[in-house]
């Protein structure tokens, strides 16, 4: 491995690389340090016909040329295309063209990537602080120097392989009476199922480690029923802790000094789902092995998966900040108020939620460390302290992320639309996620926020069918988006057989990468360097043997795809092959049935697919055929 690692000042360690190198004599003069400021810059030189890859779970194209990003772990259900920054803080990226080479910036804080925005020949990050480890990645193009920054990060995650069914989600199905409406649904239209997701409505009034007994009696013995029909109930479990006297788990915390302070050196507090919370310090090696180790109370009743949120942190408001809104707009009551009166009155509320000054009021480490100087380590440290004592072969995943994280558990990308475009958002994100170590991913298929026609379920799907997470998430409020929900349940059913067949290749091919340091999902300018390839961001390579082009417009019956070079166009449909054609290199339209799943397998390679099955515990994973 080609690799030069520069360090500025004192970084703090954030376990993301697990490879020690040794460190340059000499800073280049590319990386500027202004301690006044209290800021380091970096100005990198931009080829016209460079392309940059990376930064893992962002809005825009493959090719992240041309727009300003953030490193920040933000809370945000609005994935609209001004958006700097979601859940995830991935700060890898390659820079390809004459020259390739990849740069993975290892700092815990908030960085400004401006890439070719402002200046269309340079790339400018901006890094909010003075301790860094910058590492540059030479190497012989993007595979390798992709394989070479997995390597000194290390191994993915990989779940179990009934972590590959298909699974339903909502918030919420508050009790066990829905749930089972749920599951009865699935099984008279004789679809699929693997898990069903509770969200937060199945806790003592959102109470984390806490069942609502009325809504789900005897929980230990509904949970093995539902495992004897080969379906497993997955639990959300939030970031903080509910600050109640007489609650065993804070009671607990706040007895060990397990929770974060805020500079007076009192227990930091404030809201999200159950009301005032304490947040664990998951910085803290003891308060990362409490916490973990309460999801055994769950794990003891049977469940064998988790999907961890809310730990970026989001928080809703602080006491503080709520009070200073208030007497804000009491100072005004009454009075007529001009427009910039109201819109001040207005943001003082609005801007409650993630107030970068209740993040900078949290200290970690016993109130040595300022939350915001670490802000995106906290979801990173949340997951590693959960898998640390959670079984072997527990499904884990969550919503914040650093680099490092994808050891402990895999990400879905958080509250995305409804919208067409979001489908083209979910298939853009996937290689770059890759890249950062993330291999069990995922979007919420059909959309979490807004509502799902039956076409764009069953377009998204289409897409679903090949990512390891494959989980069909949706809102309060919104329309019902269940796979039978919208009438005729066939071409669904159609659908996720289809994803039944593909198991054996998917785990397979996933487990492959996690062991080789590899991606699943590639652009195809990492193996192909013509001009279409080069700029093609809505199609993808699967391992070296598919290559995918989902349809992610309204009211299309195909769409024009491009062949790098000979492939053989095949089209599933349930247990059938309803379409298998070799095409020549080049521009080509598919029709695509909404009950197909098109895909293209390379030349001289071939898919094995199995039977379909009602669920994962039932599949006969021996090979049936190979395409």
């Amino acid at each position: 491995m080609n690799i030069q690692k520069f360090r500025i000042g004192k970084p703090f360690n954030t376990e993301a690389v697990i490879l020690d190198f040794p460190i340059e004599s000499a800073v280049p003069e590319y990386i500027r340090v202004d301690n006044e400021e209290g800021k380091i810059y970096i100005s990198l030189p931009l080829d016209s016909q460079d392309i940059i890859y990376g930064l893992g779970e962002q809005m825009g194209g493959i090719n992240k040329r041309g727009r300003k990003y953030r490193s920040f772990c933000s809370d945000d259900p609005y994935h609209t295309e001004e958006k700097e920054a979601l859940y995830g803080a991935h700060n890898f990226f390659i820079i390809s063209g004459k020259t390739t080479v990849g740069y993975f910036i290892d700092f815990p804080g908030q960085i400004h990537w401006d890439m070719g925005f402002m200046e269309e020949d340079k790339i400018s990050i901006t890094i909010d602080g003075t301790n860094a480890d910058i590492y540059v990645i030479s190497g012989n193009g993007e595979n390798e120097i992709v394989k070479d920054f997995r390597t000194i990060i290390g191994t993915s995650y990989m779940p179990p392989m009934w972590a590959f069914g298909y699974q339903q989600s909502r918030w919420s199905y508050p009790d066990k009476n829905e749930i089972n409406r749920i599951i009865e649904g699935y099984e008279k239209a004789g679809i699929p199922l693997d898990t069903v997701y509770l969200d937060i409505d199945y806790m003592d009034n959102f109470k984390d480690f806490t069942i609502n007994q009325k809504a789900f009696p005897d929980f230990e013995k509904y949970v093995a029923e539902l495992k004897e029909k080969g379906i497993r109930l997955i639990p959300i479990i939030d970031a903080g802790i509910k600050w109640e006297k007489g609650f065993d788990v804070y009671e607990e915390g706040a007895k060990n000094n397990y929770f974060c302070k805020d500079r007076k050196g009192n227990d930091f507090k404030a809201a999200v789902w159950p009301g005032i919370c304490c947040f664990p310090d998951y910085l803290k090696a003891d308060a990362r092995r409490w916490f973990g180790d309460k999801f055994l109370t769950l794990t003891k009743k049977g469940i064998q998966g988790f999907w961890i949120d809310m730990n970026e942190p989001a928080l809703f408001y602080s006491k503080e900040k709520y009070q200073e809104a208030v007497d804000y707009v009491k100072e005004y009551s009454g009075e007529d108020l001009n427009c910039w009166e109201f819109f001040s009155s207005r943001d003082k509320f609005t801007q409650l939620s993630n107030n970068n000054e209740d993040y900078k009021n949290m200290m970690h480490l016993d109130g040595t460390v300022c939350h915001y100087d670490v802000h995106n380590l906290y979801g990173y440290m949340m997951t590693k302290g959960v898998c640390e004592s959670l079984p072997k072969d527990t499904l884990l995943f969550s919503r914040a992320s650093y680099i490092g994280s994808h050891r402990y558990g895999g990400i879905w990308t958080g509250d995305n639309a409804s919208w067409w475009s979001h489908i083209l958002l979910n298939l853009r994100m996937l290689p770059s996620l890759n890249m950062c170590g993330y291999l069990y991913i995922g979007a919420d298929c059909g959309g979490f926020n807004n509502n799902a026609s039956r076409e764009l379920l069953l377009r998204w799907m289409q897409l679903s069918v090949f990512t390891p997470l494959f989980r069909n998430h949706s809102a309060l409020g919104t329309r019902s988006q269940e796979a039978f929900a919208f009438g005729n349940s066939e071409d669904f059913k159609k659908v996720i057989e289809v994803r039944y067949r593909l198991i054996p290749y998917l785990y397979s091919l996933v487990k492959k990468c996690a062991e080789n340091n590899e991606m699943m999902f590639k652009p195809l300018g990492f193996e192909f360097k013509d001009k279409l390839s080069l700029e093609c961001d809505d199609q993808l390579l699967i391992g070296d043997e598919i290559m995918i082009a989902p349809i992610y417009q309204q009211n299309k019956t195909g769409r024009t795809v491009y062949l790098p070079e000979e492939m053989t166009f095949v089209k599933l449909s349930g247990s059938d092959v309803t379409h298998k054609e070799t095409l020549k290199k080049g521009i080509h339209y598919i029709d695509v049935a909404i009950d197909e799943v098109p895909f293209f397998v390379r030349k001289d390679k071939k898919v094995p697919l199995c039977n379909p099955a009602k669920n994962v515990d039932n599949l006969d994973i021996t090979i049936a055929e190979y395409i």
